[in-house]
């Protein structure tokens, strides 16, 4: 079994992980993709969550480059409360010249639940995954990260936008469990790629932040991303996102784009 993080230990209030080579990034080697850092966040909010609270939103925040080497997690409760409360976990990262330094924050407002079900709905219909397209993604090759995800491409458009159907093969720390909400974060963060409005040869478009919204619990291993991105004329994108699991729609996701010419 192959995995994102190694856990190393504690030293006082920060657990201690070692990144592994699945996390390297498609945009250069030395960096983290934005999902593994996302999920690892996730799972330390999720460790101190209260019971009978469920997690509605999380917005990963990139504070610089994620560098894949041993790094520092924290989690903290915000604003606390029996029906709202905001928590947050941040990532740090030794650097060479200096002491360590923020790299990544996650926030997310947990609310209690209650019994719905009769009022639930769905604006999206399931997707259903059909046969597997050749894939087409820029960074296919790139190794990392990319060779971590099973990734099945659609042949057909859904509402104008591009359909993935993922499956994170790597286990998120060790043998440790994990849940669904973290195997979501352990591919969301690719929409910016999937959903390209623009041609990755020509420029350079890397998110700043992943904003998801989940109105439903996740379930199982293999969600549907259905991206698509708007390009600014200011070099200003972003790429907004349906999210499936095989039970039908389960939220959203929206990223900000910094979109530079090669």
């Amino acid at each position: 079994m192959s995995f994102y993080y190694h856990r190393l230990g504690t030293d006082g209030d920060a657990q201690l992980f070692a990144s592994t080579d699945h996390t390297r990034s498609n945009w250069t080697p030395e960096i983290q993709h934005g999902s593994p850092p996302l999920a690892l966040l996730t799972k330390a909010i999720e460790e101190i969550l209260s019971d009978g609270m469920r997690i509605g939103r999380l917005t990963l925040d990139i504070l610089g480059a994620i560098p894949v080497t041993e790094v520092r997690v924290r989690a903290r409760v915000d604003r606390p409360g029996s029906r709202i409360a905001m928590l947050s976990a941040e990532m740090s990262a030794e650097r060479p010249d200096g002491p360590p330094r923020a790299v990544a924050r996650v926030s997310a407002w947990a609310l209690a639940t209650s019994d719905t079900a009769d009022a639930a709905t769905n604006r999206y219909p399931p997707l259903v995954e059909g046969p597997t397209a050749p894939l087409e993604l820029h960074w296919k090759d790139a190794g990392g990260y990319i060779d971590s995800v099973q990734w099945r491409p659609q042949y057909n458009k859904s509402a104008g936008a591009t359909v993935y159907w993922m499956r994170a093969g790597a286990n998120l720390v060790d043998d440790e469990p994990t849940t669904a909400l973290q195997r979501l974060a352990m591919v969301v963060d690719s929409a910016n790629g999937i959903g390209a409005a623009i041609d990755p040869q020509k420029f350079i478009y890397m998110n700043t932040d992943t904003a998801v919204h989940v109105h439903r619990q996740p379930a199982g291993n293999d969600f549907a991303v259905r991206a698509r991105g708007s390009i600014g004329p200011d070099g200003i994108g972003v790429t907004t996102a349906e999210l499936f699991d095989r039970d039908g729609f389960i939220g959203t996701s929206a990223q900000t784009l910094l979109v530079q010419r090669r």
